[in-house]
C-alpha cells in the first residue's frame, strides 16, 4: 500500500485560524486524498480555547479519525517550538486498506484495593501498532502498557504523555471531534507499516555487571559482592572524561532481552539511579530488576543523543530504501535547546535522516516506545514512529 502524509506547523495567535492554517498545509501533501488520521499537538493560547483548535482542523481536513493531545512544545514542519503558542497538524491517507480506530482509556479501580486498572482499551492484537496519548494526572500508562504486553504481544505502542493541560486544569486531549478532559486518547493502526524507533541518547561505559541479588528495584549486590561497593569501583576505573559525564547524574542500563551472561551485545533499558544505602550497601533504580540480568553505567550527553538518534534513524531509513512516507516524533522535553545547545536538533536530525519526509511531534512529559520488543515509558527518549510507504 502507499501512504501519503502531510504536515502543517502555526504559531498564529488565534486558535482556530492558526488550526486552519497547519490543517490546510498538511492537507497539501494528500493531493486530494481523503485524510484518514490526523494527529494534532497543541501548546500556548490554544490550552485555553482547545475546542476552538479542534473545530479549525476539522474545517481544514474533516478528518476519518483523529488524536492528540496538549504540549508544553511541538515539533512540525522542520521546526520546535519549545514554548508560546503553536500548533502542528499531521495527516495520512492510507490508500490501499489502512485504517486507524480511535478509542479512549480511562482509570477504574481494580479487584484489590488501592489497585488501578484501565477501561476503554480496543483489542489491538494483530494490529501494526497503537498510537497512545495519555494524561498524566489520571491515567496509569504503565498499567496500560503491560495490560497491552498481554492483549497484543509484540505490537510496538507509540506516543508521549500530554504535557500541558488546559487553563482550567483539565487534560487537553483530542478524539475525533470532543475534547477529552481525562484518561488517555489513541488510535490503533491496522495495515500500515510503521518502524518504530527509541533513541535513548546514552552510551554505555565502565564494566559490564551482572545482578546477584536483588529485591525489586533496590540492587542488593553485582557480581556477588554490594552493589553500591562495585558501582563505585567501576566509575573509579573510569577516564577523567567519562568521570565528568556521570557527575551530572548516573544511569544505570539494564538488559532486557532475557540475557544472562556477560558476554555479548544487550538492549538496554535506560534508568535513573534514584537513591543509594551506604550502611546496607544496596543501590535503587528506576525499574523493577531480576537476579541475573546484565547492567552497565551509562552517560547522557549531547553528543551521544546526536549519534543514537541518527544511527537509529538512519537504519530505519535504509531498510525502507529512503522512501520514508513520514514520521511522528515524541520527544522529552528535557531535551530541546537545553540539552543541544541549539534550537531544532531532534526536528533537523529526523528531516535529514529521513530526506525530508514530513514529520510533526510534540515536546512529551514522558515518552513510549519499544525497546528489545517490549514497551515502556521512558524519559529523555526520542521516540519516531516511522511510516513505510512512501510514493
Amino acid at each position: 500500500m502507499s501512504v501519503r502524509i502531510g504536515c502543517g506547523l502555526s504559531t498564529g495567535p488565534d486558535a482556530r485560524i492558526a488550526a486552519i492554517e497547519a490543517g490546510t498545509d498538511a492537507r497539501q501533501a494528500l493531493e486530494g486524498a481523503s485524510a484518514d488520521l490526523v494527529i494534532v499537538f497543541c501548546s500556548g493560547a490554544h490550552l485555553a480555547t482547545p475546542d476552538a483548535t479542534l473545530e479549525g482542523v476539522h474545517e481544514a481536513l474533516a478528518p476519518a479519525a483523529l488524536v492528540g493531545c496538549g504540549a508544553g512544545g511541538v515539533l512540525g514542519a522542520g521546526r520546535e517550538i519549545e514554548g508560546g503558542t503553536a500548533v502542528t497538524v499531521w495527516a495520512a491517507a492510507f490508500d490501499g486498506g489502512g485504517h486507524a480506530e480511535t478509542f479512549h482509556a480511562h482509570a477504574l479501580p481494580g479487584r484489590q484495593e488501592g489497585e488501578i486498572a484501565v477501561g476503554g482499551m480496543p483489542s489491538a492484537a494483530g494490529a501494526s501498532a497503537t498510537l497512545l496519548f495519555p494524561d498524566p494526572y489520571s491515567f496509569p500508562a504503565d498499567r496500560a502498557l503491560a495490560d497491552l504486553a498481554l492483549t497484543a504481544p509484540g505490537v510496538p505502542v507509540l506516543g508521549g504523555i500530554s504535557s500541558a493541560r488546559t487553563l482550567d486544569g483539565e487534560a487537553a486531549l483530542f478524539l475525533d471531534d470532543t475534547v477529552v478532559t481525562g484518561g488517555a486518547v489513541g488510535a490503533v493502526l491496522h495495515g500500515v507499516e510503521i518502524l518504530p524507533c527509541v533513541s535513548q541518547g546514552a552510551a554505555g561505559i565502565g564494566p559490564v555487571l551482572q545482578i546477584s541479588a536483588v529485591d525489586g528495584h533496590v540492587i542488593r549486590e553485582l557480581d556477588g559482592r554490594p552493589a553500591l561497593e562495585t558501582l563505585r569501583a567501576a566509575i573509579e576505573g573510569l577516564s577523567q572524561d567519562e568521570r565528568e559525564l556521570v557527575s551530572g547524574g548516573l544511569l544505570l542500563g539494564v538488559a532486557i532481552d532475557g540475557a544472562h551472561t556477560l558476554q555479548g551485545a544487550h538492549d538496554y533499558l535506560v534508568r535513573g539511579i534514584i537513591g543509594a544505602d551506604p550502611e546496607g550497601g544496596t543501590i535503587t533504580v528506576g525499574a523493577p530488576v531480576r537476579e541475573g540480568q546484565v547492567v552497565r553505567l551509562h552517560t547522557r550527553d549531547a553528543g551521544s543523543a546526536d549519534h543514537d538518534l541518527r544511527s537509529a534513524l538512519e537504519l530505519r531509513s535504509s531498510a525502507l530504501g529512503g522512501s520514508a512516507a513520514g514520521a511522528l516524533v515524541f520527544t522529552c522535553n528535557g531535551r530541546g535547546q537545553n540539552m543541544f545547545g541549539t534550537p531544532d536538533h531532534d526536528a533537523d536530525a529526523v528531516d535529514e535522516e529521513l530526506g525530508g519526509a514530513p514529520c510533526s511531534g510534540f515536546f512529551a512529559a514522558g515518552e513510549i516506545g519499544p525497546v528489545g520488543g517490549e514497551n515502556f515509558l521512558h524519559g529523555f527518549t526520542a521516540t519516531v514512529a516511522v511510516f513505510a510507504g512512501g510514493t
